[in-house]
């Protein structure tokens, strides 16, 4: 996120509103509900944590322990149990 200076921007009338509430301060003005994107959005990290899953769930089925692929995904065993059992569910609706 990177930061724009008000006088750049907005008109000086809107500047001496907010300088009566807020003066001298940084301030966060969120998007727009229609312009919000989903985490993951702009870049393919979604992608990737889903081919990571994807691995580890196989790796698991052909018989990995779950310490072994917590240390090897630097991930906790609880995560990994987790990961497992989504994956399980998701694969028994589709049969």
């Amino acid at each position: 996120m990177s930061y724009i200076k008000a006088t750049d921007v907005l008109p000086e009338e809107i500047i001496e509103i907010i300088q009566n509430y807020i003066d001298g301060e940084y301030i966060y003005v969120p998007r727009k509900e229609s312009n919000r994107k989903g985490w993951g959005d702009n870049t393919n990290s979604k992608e990737m944590i889903l081919f990571r899953n994807l691995e580890i769930y196989e790796k698991y089925k052909e018989g990995a322990p779950i310490g072994h692929l917590s240390e090897t995904y630097y991930l906790s065993p609880k995560s990994i149990q987790k990961i497992i059992t989504k994956l399980k569910l998701k694969n028994q609706k589709i049969k």
